[in-house]
């Protein structure tokens, strides 16, 4: 367990969020306002923010910690917290999502988080994970070296956090609620936000991020897209970005203009501050290969060298970024992503012989409008992973398997194919109304090796979707366009150094090929990290059963409870 050597600084997640590297390090609770007014794009609303900032606080601790998080909600609704990326070896007790494994933590109530650390390294970040309020409720989670690591670089100078965010004027809430209503999607953002601040490119914005950077100094930018459904491309105007980690596991370093990082996920990046003195954009924009509308804008910020003065030295505009639909700028950057196979890395133990495959096809849909709906049209938006839309019990999925004594709750019947197969790639123009309702989970026996394979479908808009899967670090093993072949595409499966991961980019009209061990028992929510095709129903939950010894078996639950 990690010792609190910089001191246990109390913190709050909008709502109370008291965090402690070690339980015995003590802290005074305090309390602040946890509604606070922001001004942006001469609008002022009111948003649920942690210690009265956008985005929230950073935890920071070291490889192997256990840090505990109580959170009091004095908000006026329920919520959970996630801890991205987190493995939490034994625990999902502390993994957060809402109705799967825990019920929200009720107004007037608290929670204490177990975050338990095992052999993550570099960047991840926390977020609420109850609707869409991760859109304000959120904040990065850095995992240095072990005090007898090092980095399996020179050490930088410096870090900073990148965080890329979504910027609404409307309140997150009302939006998810009024969707769900009328059965349309929410609409686009109103702007982005880097670190909270929009930039110099909107109307009516005076806030820009300003990151002060020493002559000739390495800096290690921690960048998480915290966007609700926007994948981005990030660059730095004239200068070159090393990437070193993505999702807490170091890469081989590669050296490029551009990176393209999906929404969930994490990337470590090097920037040396070698050209002359003065003021550069940082700037970011949606990549987009969707038929769904889009907001193109560019958002920036700077990247200031110490004494300069002036602007910055380049249009933003000009800055080297591609095309918002440049799908072979992504493929092209995803290809040269692999895994460093370092001491400071976890051993490469990429499954060979398969014990479970799971194919899954990822669709929107639509179905027709309730009697009790308010809908635009006569049907409303769902989306569904092999025709299943995916349903949140009102009684949280682990308490009812945990305690196998609550019926009804979720079925094992989750279809581990399609229960068609069909050109998923052509030219779909309909949406598929071929749509089951339910809360169907993936029973998986502890130790299997597994290899789930995504494909995206061209129904409804098409495009990319980002997947997470809690409890895990997968390994993206292969990647194409069309429809996965089972034959000869894993033929072209890269198992000698293929980057761990926990979120994916499902390429549009294509698929993406994971592996992984099922080495931790729980029960692990996987999702897109589109935020509307999440709460469309594109979800589902593995249960990985209990290896039969205490060391393999689910922990007890917390001895205060659950919420």
């Amino acid at each position: 367990m990690g010792l609190c050597k910089l001191g246990c600084v109390p913190w709050l997640l909008g709502i109370l969020f008291l965090s402690s590297l070690e339980l015995l390090c003590m802290a005074d609770v305090h309390y602040y306002d946890f509604i606070s007014n922001f001004t942006r794009l001469c609008t002022t609303k009111s948003m649920l923010v942690v210690n009265d900032s956008y985005p929230g606080p950073e935890i920071r601790v070291h490889r192997g910690d256990t840090v505990f998080v109580n959170v009091h909600n004095h908000g006026s609704y329920g919520f959970t917290i996630h801890w991205h990326g987190v493995k939490q070896p034994r625990n999902p007790w502390s993994d957060g999502p809402e109705f799967v494994t825990q019920c929200p933590i009720q107004p007037g109530t608290n929670f204490t988080y177990q975050v338990i650390l095992s052999d993550e390294i570099g960047t991840l970040w926390w977020h609420a994970h109850s609707d869409w309020t991760r859109g304000s409720v959120h904040g990065a989670f850095v995992i240095l070296p072990a005090p007898h690591e090092t980095y399996p670089f020179h050490p930088p100078d410096a870090d900073q956090t990148i965080i890329l965010e979504s910027w609404y004027n409307d309140d997150y809430l009302e939006l998810i609620r009024n969707s769900t209503l009328d059965g349309q999607a929410v609409g686009i953002p109103n702007a982005y936000a880097i670190n909270g601040h929009l930039g110099d490119t909107y109307d009516c914005n005076d806030t820009i991020f300003r990151m002060e950077v020493n002559y000739q100094d390495t800096y290690l930018l921690r960048i998480i897209n915290a966007a609700m459904n926007e994948e981005k491309f990030f660059s730095i105007a004239n200068h070159t970005l090393v990437v070193v980690a993505q999702d807490a596991s170091y890469v081989t370093r590669f050296a490029t203009d551009y990176i393209m990082i999906t929404p969930g996920q994490t990337m470590d990046v090097l920037v040396h501050a070698n050209q002359n003195i003065g003021q550069y954009y940082m700037v970011m924009r949606n990549f987009h290969d969707s038929a769904a509308s889009s907001n193109n804008n560019l958002t920036t910020a700077i990247f200031q060298y110490k004494n300069s003065v002036g602007g910055p030295r380049n249009n933003a505009s000009l800055v080297s970024l591609p095309e918002p639909d440049d799908s072979n700028a992504t493929s092209s950057f995803l290809s040269r992503i692999r895994n460093l196979r370092v001491r400071q890395n976890p051993p490469l133990r990429v499954p060979r012989a398969i014990h479970r495959r799971v194919y899954i096809a990822i669709s929107t849909n639509s179905i027709p409008c309730t009697n009790d709906s308010v809908c635009i049209t006569e049907e409303r938006f769902v989306a569904a992973l092999n025709n299943v839309s995916f349903v949140f019990p009102v009684i949280d999925i682990l308490q009812a398997y945990y305690k196998r004594s609550i019926n009804g709750v979720f079925t094992k019947d989750f279809p581990l194919e399609p229960p068609e197969y069909y050109n998923f790639t052509g030219d779909l123009t309909v949406l598929n109304r071929n749509v089951t309702m339910g809360t169907k989970v993936v029973m998986l026996n502890y130790g299997e090796a597994v290899e789930i394979v995504f494909q995206a479908t061209q129904f409804g808009a098409g495009g990319s979707h980002p997947f997470h899967l809690h409890g895990f670090s997968f390994y993206r093993v292969g990647s194409g366009s069309g429809n996965f072949n089972n034959v000869t595409d894993p033929k072209s499966y890269n198992l000698v150094d293929p980057p761990l991961i926990n979120t994916v980019h499902v390429p549009a009209s294509g698929w993406v090929a994971l592996r992984f061990f099922a080495n931790n028992p729980g029960v692990w929510f996987s999702h897109c990290h589109f935020e509307r095709h999440s709460s469309w129903g594109m979800d589902t939950v593995f249960i990985v059963k209990n290896g039969g010894t205490k060391a393999t078996s689910i922990r007890p639950p917390p001895a205060s409870g659950m919420p």
